[in-house]
């Protein structure tokens, strides 16, 4: 484990592997630098890539310095880039895709910018993600469980019995302990819709990902994520869906896109 320090004195742990380019990761909710997905993932870019996979403020081994703004995010992911020799590319997933679009918006030096179903809305009459004031309401009263059933079930669409299910597994105990960023979650979506005009000013050639059996409301997304940025293209993962993605075959979609 490795730690950069963020503008604002937030210490960022992150792990580095690999040699070549330098890439980034950034991990969407519950997400830390172990989860399977993202470890795997950096490994499998490792040989051609020098990764960068880290804890987002809040969870794992990074800080957590209050009160949260998302301009804290970009500016902990502007400490990475330093830590990768002042530029480099981009893959956000879910909500860290949004992350990582917003931080390409603010001009950071990212030279290609990879997306994976970042989870805004088409449909005006849902929201994206339950509110920054709901989650904490509930994680401030202590609620935590119940901020992460509120996150699943409205923001992810997981069915209540299958929440049900889950909160007898021994993963739901990690769960509730970054239920607090669940917030950070919300704060980043905003609105829920994909904020056009901003990312129109992001000309960073980018690659949108969505999968072929992710839900449609994610696929729609991201076509208008790839319609709304000047200098990108969406590109479909075959047999991959939201939260359960392939790391290899997403690897490989990476690598030729990042090596272009």
């Amino acid at each position: 484990m490795q730690k950069a320090t963020s503008a604002d004195g937030t210490t960022i742990a992150y792990d580095q592997v690999g040699s070549g380019p330098s890439v980034i990761l950034v991990g969407g909710g519950f997400a830390e630098r172990t989860d399977p997905i993202f470890a795997a993932l950096a490994h499998a870019l490792a040989p051609h890539f020098t990764v960068f996979n880290y804890d987002r403020r809040g969870r794992g081994d990074s800080g957590n310095t209050a009160p949260y703004e998302v301009r804290r995010e970009i500016e902990d992911l502007a400490a990475l880039i330093k830590a990768a020799g002042g530029q480099a590319m981009v893959f956000g997933g879910s909500s860290g895709g949004a992350l990582a679009l917003e931080a390409a918006a603010e001009g950071l030096a990212i030279t290609r910018l990879a997306v994976f179903e970042p989870p805004y809305v088409t449909d005006g009459n849902r929201p994206a993600l339950p509110s920054e004031k709901e989650i904490s309401s509930l994680v401030e009263a202590g609620r935590r469980g119940d901020a992460v059933e509120l996150f699943m079930i409205k923001g992810a669409d997981v069915p209540a019995e299958m929440v049900g299910q889950m909160k007898t597994q021994p993963f739901w105990a990690g769960m509730e302990a970054v239920a607090h960023t669940l917030a950070y979650e919300a704060a980043i979506i905003g609105p829920g819709t994909v904020p056009a005009e901003r990312f129109a000013s992001v000309n960073t050639p980018t690659l949108v990902l969505a999968g072929s059996q992710s839900p449609a409301r994610m696929r729609d997304a991201a076509q208008v994520v790839a319609d709304v940025l000047p200098n990108a293209r969406l590109q479909p993962l075959e047999g991959q869906a939201h939260g359960q993605v392939d790391p290899e075959s997403l690897a490989s979609a990476l690598a030729t896109f990042y090596a272009a």
